[in-house]
Formats: C-alpha cells, sequence, structure tokens
C-alpha cells in the first residue's frame, strides 16, 4: 500500500474452473511482468521527494500482489474440497457396486444350483411345476433389476470419475497458477527490500516524515454522516477491529496474529458471524454500496480503481486498516488515498 500522502478523494465512484485458473494464471504474469525492474539500491542523486515516490510505488505492487496470491489459494482451497468431495463419492459409489456384485454373484450361483438341467426338463421332474414356475420368474426379475441396479452404478461411477479426474485436473491447473504468483510475491518481497534500502538512505527526519505523513489527516472528507454503526454486526466488526490495532502486516494473513489489509477486514466480520470473500475485490460486492458521505462504522472503504486495498470506516474520518509490509495495523484518515467504493454488510 502508497504511504497515503496522495490527495483525497470525497466521492465514492462504484466501480468453468478451467478458464478461471487460466485467466487467474494470465492476470498473475501480467502483473509479474509489470513490476519491472527496482533500482539496485539508494541512488545518491536521487530526491527524498523521488525516493519516497518509488517505495510508493513499491508498496503498491506489493499490496497488488497480495490480493492475487489471495485469490489463487482460496480458488486452490475450494477445487481441493470439491476434489475430496468427489474422491468421497467415488468411494460410496465403488462400495454400492461391490455390494451389489456380491449379491448378484449369490444370485448366479442359486441360479446356477437350480438350472443346471435343461428348463424344460426340469419342469417336466418337478413335484411341483407351479412352484417351479413362481421361483424362476421371481429369479429372473431379481436378476433384471440386479443387473439394472449395477448398471446404473457402474454409469454413475463412471461419471463421478470423470468428476473428479475434472477437479484433479482443475487443481493442478490452480497450483501451477499459485505457483506463478508465489514467484511474484517473491519477486516482490525482493522490491520491499528495496524499498527498506530507499528509506534507509533517507536522512532521520525524512524517515520519520514518511512514517507519519498517512496520518498527516489532509484530506479526511469535510462532511461524513457522523452516524454510529449501522447494524449490530458491523458494531462488533469494528470492536474486533479496534482489539488488534499495533498488530503487524503480514504476507497472506488473515490472523489474528497477523493480517494483510482484506485478511483484517474479513477476520474482524468473522469475529460478528458474518463470512466474508478472502480479497478486497470480492469484498467490495459483499453488500450495498453507500456514497462516502454517508459511510459509518463497519463500513469496507476500498481503495484504487481494482480495489487492491480495503479498510474499515471506523467512524471520525478514520478507518483502521493494514497498511503495507513493515506496518501495524492502525488509524489513517479515510481520505489517504482516492476511494473507489463504500458497502455496507
Amino acid at each position: 500500500m502508497v504511504s497515503h500522502r496522495r490527495p483525497s478523494h470525497s466521492g465514492s465512484g462504484l466501480g468453468s474452473r478451467g478458464s478461471a485458473a487460466v485467466a487467474l494464471s494470465a492476470a498473475a504474469a501480467t502483473a509479474a511482468a509489470a513490476l519491472g525492474a527496482a533500482p539496485a539500491g539508494a541512488d545518491p542523486r536521487r530526491s527524498p521527494e523521488a525516493t519516497r515516490a518509488e517505495v510508493d510505488r513499491l508498496y503498491e505492487q506489493a499490496e497488488k500482489a497480495t490480493e492475487q496470491y489471495n485469490k489463487a489459494t482460496e480458488r486452490v482451497d475450494r477445487l481441493r474440497a470439491l476434489v475430496d468431495q468427489a474422491q468421497d463419492s467415488a468411494a460410496r459409489g465403488q462400495e454400492s457396486v461391490n455390494r451389489m456384485r456380491g449379491a448378484l454373484g449369490s444370485v448366479a450361483g442359486a441360479q446356477y444350483r437350480s438350472g443346471g438341467l435343461d428348463p424344460a426338463l426340469a419342469l417336466l421332474l418337478s413335484s411341483d411345476p407351479d412352484s417351479y414356475l413362481d421361483k424362476a420368474s421371481v429369479l429372473d426379475r431379481v436378476g433384471e433389476r440386479q443387473s439394472g441396479a449395477l448398471r446404473e452404478l457402474k454409469q454413475a461411477q463412471r461419471r463421478l470419475g470423470q468428476v473428479r479426474m475434472e477437479a484433479a485436473r482443475d487443481l493442478t491447473e490452480l497450483e501451477r497458477s499459485r505457483a506463478v504468483v508465489a514467484r511474484h510475491k517473491r519477486a516482490v518481497e525482493g522490491k520491499l527490500a528495496q524499498a527498506r534500502l530507499l528509506l534507509n538512505s533517507l536522512p532521520a527526519a525524512d524517515r520519520e516524515s514518511y512514517g507519519r505523513a498517512s496520518r498527516s489527516g489532509r484530506g479526511g472528507p469535510e462532511t461524513l454522516s457522523g452516524g454510529g454503526p449501522a447494524s449490530a454486526r458491523a458494531s462488533a466488526a469494528v470492536l474486533a477491529a479496534q482489539r488488534v490495532v499495533g498488530r503487524p502486516y503480514v504476507w497472506g494473513a488473515n490472523g489474528p496474529s497477523g493480517f494483510d489489509c482484506s485478511g483484517l477486514t474479513q477476520w474482524s466480520y468473522a469475529q460478528a458471524g458474518v463470512g466474508l470473500p478472502r480479497t478486497s475485490q470480492a469484498q467490495r460486492y459483499a453488500g450495498r454500496q453507500v456514497p462516502l458521505s454517508e459511510a459509518r462504522p463497519g463500513d469496507l472503504v476500498a481503495y484504487r480503481d481494482d480495489a487492491s486495498h480495503i479498510a474499515m470506516y471506523a467512524g471520525n474520518g478514520q478507518v483502521i486498516h493494514a497498511p503495507y509490509p513493515g506496518a501495524s495495523v492502525r488509524y489513517d484518515p479515510v481520505g489517504m488515498m482516492p476511494v473507489s467504493s463504500v458497502t455496507r454488510v
């Protein structure tokens, strides 16, 4: 995430598995290519303003990479659950087939023992022709039903096997996509190390001002509703977020010891009994969007056009959020960056 020294924007501009996996791979590859090469170290000719701008750029790229990683991980987990379900269903189907085969074997044995003679001769020799005919008819019907059931189970087993293969194929593709994002993440971690070098090259006063910049308060909207939480669950989510102020930003984490931006909002609402999607892009659509001027505590505030950062409105023109690697969960002005949407869960 950037350091939030940009002017505030008081408006709120609302902005089959295989194909999803391919799209994810393409998106990750595109994002990785967009990173470009970071400077190897501090340039003594670089002005403090240019250094801070470069650090901002690196933090923004890092946060976008984190959300892509979260999205890939969420999809892989969902596919893994589908694969487990398919495998369980296939195992149950196989057990049914095995039981049916055993029953058919018993019927076949009985038919062989009673039908070893020519049916016409067996009927002639039978002491009770009517009983014989009744038994033969029953055996025929049982055999037909057993055979029909076996055919159905075999068809079901084939369908389950197909589902299992498709799920495994999709899981393999998503694992490949996640590996791409993980490589992208490692590249960004390298850039973050370079960002720290850049920050350390600044005079102490400039480093301190960089850390304070996003708390400067310039840019908070002048008029907000001032109302309390819109619901009991929103109130509980705000209280949960307030309890973890000071805990570190951690890549891909959703609490309770560390958080990324969407991990914090997801965890906070989970404490209120509400399940949110994992990524900031999905969370922006997890409820009803409202104007920024009507924001109330507990509302989710998404930033940038791509909603690559998200925070929770806490009231009094402030949000609680997990800013970027190296920072802790904290309060900042709601206008710290351009707001793309406000969502009431």
